[in-house]
């Protein structure tokens, strides 16, 4: 109240400056200057004068301080999972592309038998991106808080989305749901199995599966964040899981031009996903 709005603007700019975040709060015309300077304004909705609020990214209705702290937090919670979803999203594609690509290698350079047919049907490819990184990813979107979202310091403006190591735990859970995929296919092609198709499109599925879960979060394990504290992912997966089921064992199957498995090779698919989820976990528990 005794600052002239000349200190408050270069008081504004001597905490960016040291490389704080920096919020300003006001309600009069004196204040536009140092709300516009911020990383964020924020303007009284009650009592702030109309040029306050031009000046300002945020206008509290209520007049309310600790609206500013529920909105930080409803900011942070959708930021971390975009970063979610584009990590899921990201890490599936790549082991897509590397069954796609790694399928006909192994035909060329290696004494395999029979010929380098496509790993996948463009249209069992398009029915997993609808299954996985449609449905799938649309139930990471209602991920709620983690536990220290309000703990941990704001994200650098203009920041990489790949910053604390997610780029790197990106890549390496498609490097695992790649290979595993194609190693599974490979063999299952080269003992003769005719539903090596099947297998390889079924373990796809259930590897992303399991990334969603062991992926909701990045930090605090599946038992932490506790396994019904999205229920809409666990609706999704079940619905997943089931048009998954039809895909091989209705009339469907013959548009997608599928196999039906068997149970013990339905059972090693879903062991991929439980194997991918304990792994995610385990190195989760190491970084912790």
């Amino acid at each position: 109240a005794r600052v002239s709005p000349e200190h408050k603007l270069r008081i504004v700019q001597a905490l960016r400056d040291a490389g704080d975040i920096v919020a300003m709060t006001g309600d009069g015309v004196n204040d536009a200057p140092a709300l516009k300077q911020a990383h964020i304004g924020v303007a009284m909705g009650i009592t702030g004068t109309d040029v306050s609020k031009e000046a300002s990214d945020m206008v509290l209705r209520d007049d309310n301080f600790a609206t500013i702290i529920a909105a930080v937090e409803e900011g942070r919670v959708i930021y971390d999972n975009l970063r979610r979803f584009v990590s899921f999203a990201v890490a599936g594609n790549l082991g897509k592309i590397i069954v796609m690509v790694g399928w006909p290698i192994p035909f060329l350079l290696l004494p395999f038998d029979g010929t380098a047919a496509v790993a996948l049907l463009p249209l069992q490819l398009l029915w997993l991106n609808l299954m996985t990184d449609g449905l799938l990813g649309l139930a990471m979107g209602k991920e709620p808080a983690e536990s220290t979202v309000m703990r941990r310091p704001p994200h650098v403006p203009g920041g990489s989305l790949w910053t604390g190591g997610l780029g790197r735990r990106t890549v390496w859970i498609g490097l695992v749901i790649g290979f595993v995929a194609l190693g599974i296919g490979l063999w299952y092609h080269e003992t003769g199995n005719p539903a090596w198709q099947s297998m390889l499109f079924t373990t796809l599925a259930f590897l992303q599966i399991g990334q969603a879960f062991a992926t909701r979060s990045h930090h605090d394990s599946l038992t932490t964040i506790g396994w019904r504290s999205n229920t809409l992912l666990l609706w999704i997966a079940a619905l997943v899981l089931a048009l998954q089921l039809a895909a091989l064992y209705t009339p469907l199957g013959v548009f997608l031009r599928l196999e039906p498995l068997g149970a013990v090779d339905l059972m090693i698919a879903a062991a991929t996903g439980v194997g991918l989820l304990v792994l995610i976990e385990s190195v989760k528990a190491v970084d912790r």
